[in-house]
Order: structure tokens, then sequence, then C-alpha cells
């Protein structure tokens, strides 16, 4: 347990737990929050100090945030991580924005798109002025706007190889030879999004996939988080077949290898991206507070029939929730391991729509190398993907059909019907073949 809390500490991780998608099948029943020695008897016994340092885990990464990039990086009232000196307005008026200026805010961007109709300002307040005093100036001049702080969004999961847990650097990546079924010329690539740190579209596991990447202005800086999130979703070789074969892969990088990265301006273009491809499924492997700003955004896209699914997070099950898995309409994925049990630093409530594989496996990682992973992270993708063989296309009515296919498909972990753990339950279960540690 100790190396896993080492590891937990040189993670990102986060949570959520409000309201979810209404589906028409087996609605979320009025359950409490399982007791933590449920929880411990579940997945092993562990003590109540040890889901005491999980929930410690992303303050200790914040402080560290702050202290190494001061100039760039602060905190809001609430501890969380905020570019400095940067606010939010979401789609203002053409009057709230001429007030603002009148009050000495300057327009640092401005990001449009039209369909979706995303619109989105940063300002920067008067040199003077205090941060939170400036929020707080702008939403009383314009109580009916939208206006928050630029919160930065962090990555959830990470690989146990360094730990101790055997690498999977040695497992061949020749490329799979593959067998085209009759007519699967005819069909058009199956297509998902993934809004995460960048993406090694060099490595042999990505032979057989098309990528479209963003962002950067165009540089590619691969990450071993984004590389191993998009291998689970279109990887293929001889030793690892990750969720999608011969798929189109659209990978937006919102971090560039920057303190900053991970802004909600970041992502607001991002989502834009994906929603202008009509990419209907987009995996977001990456966890914060709530924000007025993204909360719109995500509303927009979710109304037009776009399927957002995200990780729920790894501070444990007794951490507050986060964000964007705990928005209304986005699809929740906890992670379980090789034995179907929770993994302990595993977020809990109702945003928990869906549990999936999460750890005793592999992925693809940087160098051409192949790593162990563990968190909620990678079980999202084998969700999105699932979900992307039956959305190929935005469509609200489609989208909701999609999820209750899923949901009657799934394997019922916790309490009859959906619970505050596992959610539906447990899909992709037959999808064994992801590559194994030290295989």
């Amino acid at each position: 347990m100790r190396a896993l809390l080492c590891l937990l500490i040189a993670s990102v991780a986060a949570n959520s737990a409000r309201a979810q998608l209404r589906l028409p099948v087996a609605p979320l029943p009025p359950l409490p929050i399982q007791k933590l020695q449920t929880v411990g008897q579940a997945v092993g016994q562990v003590g109540a100090g040890t889901l005491e340092q999980l929930s410690a885990v992303r303050r200790t990464l914040i402080a560290n945030l702050v202290r190494q990039n001061p100039r760039t990086i602060t905190t809001d009232p609430h501890g969380n991580p905020i570019v400095r000196d940067e606010l939010l307005a979401y789609s203002p008026t053409a009057e709230a924005i001429d007030a603002a200026r009148a009050g000495g805010f300057v327009i640092a961007r401005e990001q449009a798109t039209g369909d979706p109709d995303i619109h989105l300002v940063v300002l920067q307040p008067p040199a003077s002025m205090n941060l939170a005093k400036a929020l707080r100036q702008l939403r009383a001049a314009d109580p009916a706007g939208i206006y928050d702080f630029n919160h930065l969004y962090t990555g959830v999961g990470f690989s146990v190889g360094p730990a101790g847990v055997p690498n999977a650097a040695a497992l061949p990546d020749t490329p799979l030879p593959h067998e085209p079924a009759a007519n699967q010329a005819d069909q058009p690539a199956t297509r998902v999004g993934l809004i995460d740190s960048g993406v090694e579209g060099s490595h042999p596991v990505f032979s057989d996939a098309q990528i479209h990447t963003w962002g950067c202005g165009g540089r590619i800086l691969p990450s071993a988080h984004g590389t191993a999130v998009a291998s689970l979703l279109v990887g293929q070789s001889s030793s690892f077949h990750g969720m999608l074969d011969r798929a189109e892969l659209y990978a937006a990088d919102v971090y560039c290898n920057a303190p900053t990265g991970g802004a909600v301006d970041a992502l607001a273009a991002a989502f834009a991206w994906l929603a202008q491809q009509r990419v209907a499924v987009i995996n977001v492997s990456l966890v914060g507070p709530d924000n007025a700003a993204l909360a719109q955004i995500v509303r927009t896209l979710t109304s037009r029939g776009y399927l957002l699914v995200a990780a729920v997070g790894n501070d444990g099950p007794a951490a507050a929730p986060l964000y964007p898995a705990s928005y209304p309409h986005v699809v929740g994925v906890t992670a379980v391991d090789s034995h179907r049990r929770v993994l302990i630093e595993a977020a809990r409530g109702n945003q928990v729509m869906f549990a999936a594989r999460g750890a005793d496996m592999s992925a693809a990682d940087t160098g051409g190398k192949y790593s162990a992973i563990r968190g909620t992270s990678f079980a999202a993708p084998i969700v999105a993907a699932l979900l992307a063989q039956s959305l190929p296309t935005p469509d609200f009515s489609a989208g909701n059909a999609a999820l209750e296919s899923l949901a009657q498909s799934a394997i019922d972990l916790g309490p009859p019907g959906r619970d505050l753990t596992y959610g539906f339950g447990l899909v992709g279960a037959d999808h064994t073949d992801l590559a194994q540690p030290g295989r």
C-alpha cells in the first residue's frame, strides 16, 4: 500500500459525485455513499489513515505546482489552481464587455465558434485589484452573465511500472497482421475524440490508426499519459489490442508541456475543434473543480447529442466531487482491477455511471515502449470506445439509446441496480486481450 500511495503522490487525481445522465433504464436509487469499511473489505484491508492520505494527494500536488510556478499559477479561495491574473467571461454581451473595460479590465484573448456556439473571453483585471474581488465585481455588474476563474484541470491515472510493478517495455510491438472482414473496406472507420496531453503517434501501436492532432501551435509534444489513453482507444500490435481496430482518433493536446496546461480556455478550444469535426464521443481523462464557463460548454455539447466520457478521479471514496465527470449528462467512469474489485483510490458517488478495467494491464508509453498503468483515467477510454461504435455522429436520441444499451449489457457488481461504486456495472469485460504487465 505504501507503493500505491507513492504513486498517487506522483499522479494528479480528482473526483466527482453529483447529478448524472438520467437514463430511461434503472434510475439511480437514493442510496447513501457506502461506508469506508465496506470499501476496505471490497479491495483488501485498508486503514482510515490510508484513505486520509489519498484525499491529501491532490492538495500536495497543487501546492507543488503553485510553488514551482508562482508567476503564472495561484489558487482560488477554495485552494484550486488557477491561471494568475485571468478571469473568464462566457458569451458576454457587448454591454458587459464595455462595462468591464470601463472598470479597467483588459481583453487578453478571445475565442468564438459559430457551431457549436462557444464564445469565451479571457479578461485581465486592473493590476491593483485582487483576482477574487475582480470576479465579484464582474458578477455584480452583470448578474445574468457567466464569469469564473481560469481553472486548471489535471490528468487522472498514472503508470505503475517505475514503482516496482513489472514494466511491460519488453512487449513486442510488431504490427498485428490483419485479415479484413468482408466489406470492411466499405465501412467508415470508427471516430473517437480525446482531450488529454500529447500522443506519440509514431509509436508502432498506432500503425493502423489515423490520428488527427490539434493544439500546441501544430507541435507534437508526446506524453506518457496521452499516449497510454490513446493506445487503449485505437492501438493495435501483435501483443497489444486496444478497443478499436483501424479507427480514427481526433486527439487534442491541452497541456503542451506548459505549467498552465489544462486551463479552461484550452479545454473550450479543444471541445470546439472536436465539435467542428463532428466527433460524437469525446474521452476526457482530466479533472478539476466546478467552473461556470466549463459547465456551460458541457451543457451546450451534451444538449446537441455529444457524449462526453470522463474519469471520475483517484482521490479516494470520501473525496469531494470533481469535474467534468460530475456534470449532468457526462458519462462518469470508475475503474476495477483484474478481479473486478473497485480501485481503492477511485471516486464514489452519483456521477459513476459505468465501471471498466483500469489496473493490472499495460498501455503504450513514450519512446516506443509499453508500461503498466493504473487509475480511472485508463478505464474511461474503454467506455468511450464502446459508445463510439454506436454513435457515429452527434445525436441526442441515439446517444441515449447507446447509453441504455450499454447499461443493459453491464455486469452488475454491487447492490442490485445502479449503485454509487460501480454505477450500472462493468462493461468491456469481454475485451480481455489488453496487454498484461510483465507479459
